[in-house]
């Protein structure tokens, strides 16, 4: 009887203990349970609770050692915007830091993350890198756009043949609901994303007119060229995700951003690893190369020895300090301690 099935469930939170973030979970002895979890001040943790006695989770092992003041950590509100399939989601992360108070702004600049996969979704563990943000003034807001998991099969169905398009609309949607909210600035909207959510960066700064500036962290500008030259795991997941390769060719070249540099009007920095084999470099380079004729403000920085995704602790944090210098750059905003970045065309 499903119906009864359905009386039966009981829902627990945050107020019988568990962490903002959890999933994975495994039965132990009695009603004790384990679990993967985490919340904006703990990093991605394994915990221990009782269904019985409730009562806050017990962390058996975490991932970092890391911890924060209270006053330095921004804890995200779940957000939900309207988009062009109905409604998006996002969390959203003022600008937090107690050693410093802004008198002189009505709404801060805002980040937009979008992130890879594309079919995976954002999580609220502690996360060093959008604290980095939130801390310097900037408020961030980590979309979980149109087929992303965890929303449902509709949702996460959303991006089927779609990609390059609902994705694009989603991070354009949750900006645009965040400046009319009063809770960013119209005039300093960045987007930034690796991989796949590179791609949905370079998409939205290409085919859109809503941000500007942004960031592609080994992200893909021509769709094409990575049918055709991708690992082989993944050598048939655009087929899902865009259309059949290559006798929907037409379809690959009208979603590649490197397809429509004429359109692109806002500086746009470029991070890559050498050695990447899913997001060769050539597709950075043949970006970085497109804007440099148009006269659009860019840099393009290679990192030795990384691959998809960064590795090396120094290059993490180059990469972080690069991208934090260039919009300081592009708004004109006074960066203490800025890292030497040479910008082309500003």
């Amino acid at each position: 009887d499903s119906s009864k099935a359905a009386s039966d469930v009981i829902e627990f939170g945050s107020n019988d203990g568990l962490p903002m973030m959890f999933g994975g979970v495994h039965p132990g002895e009695g009603d004790d349970l384990y679990f993967m979890g985490g919340s904006p001040s703990t990093a991605s943790s394994i915990y221990k609770w009782n269904l019985q006695s409730k009562g806050e989770a017990t962390i058996l092992a975490c991932s970092s050692e890391l911890s924060f003041d209270d006053d330095l950590i921004s804890v995200p509100k779940l957000v939900e915007f309207p988009t062009t399939l109905g409604t998006a989601f996002g969390y959203y992360y003022a600008p937090k830091n107690g050693k410093y108070t802004c008198t002189t702004e009505s709404a801060p600049p805002l980040l937009v993350k979008a992130h890879g996969g594309p079919t995976s979704c954002t999580g609220t563990s502690f996360n060093a890198g959008k604290q980095y943000w939130t801390s310097r003034g900037f408020a961030i807001l980590d979309v979980d756009y149109g087929g992303s998991t965890g929303y449902g099969r509709d949702y996460r169905r959303r991006l089927r043949k779609s990609w390059g398009v609902v994705d694009i609309d989603d991070v354009c949607a949750g900006a645009e609901y965040l400046v009319k909210e009063g809770l960013a600035d119209g005039d300093r909207l960045c987007i930034d994303g690796g991989s796949a959510g590179g791609y949905t960066t370079l998409g939205a700064l290409a085919f859109r007119d809503v941000f500007k500036a942004g960031t592609s962290l080994y992200g893909i500008g021509d769709l094409t060229a990575l049918a055709g030259d991708t690992h082989k795991f993944e050598s048939r997941y655009l087929d899902g995700l865009v259309g059949q390769y290559p006798e929907e060719k037409n379809l690959y070249k009208e979603r590649s951003p490197i397809e429509s540099v004429d359109t692109l009007s806002c500086p746009i920095l470029l991070l890559q690893g050498v050695e990447d084999k899913v997001v060769p470099p050539n597709q950075a380079e043949m970006m970085y190369n497109a804007l440099l004729k148009k006269g659009i403000p860019t840099c393009l920085k290679l990192y030795e020895g990384e691959q998809h995704g960064f590795r090396k602790a120094e290059n993490i944090q180059d990469a972080i300090d690069s991208e934090l210098a260039f919009y300081g750059k592009v708004f004109g905003m006074d960066i203490p301690e800025a890292v030497e970045l040479k910008v082309d065309n500003i």
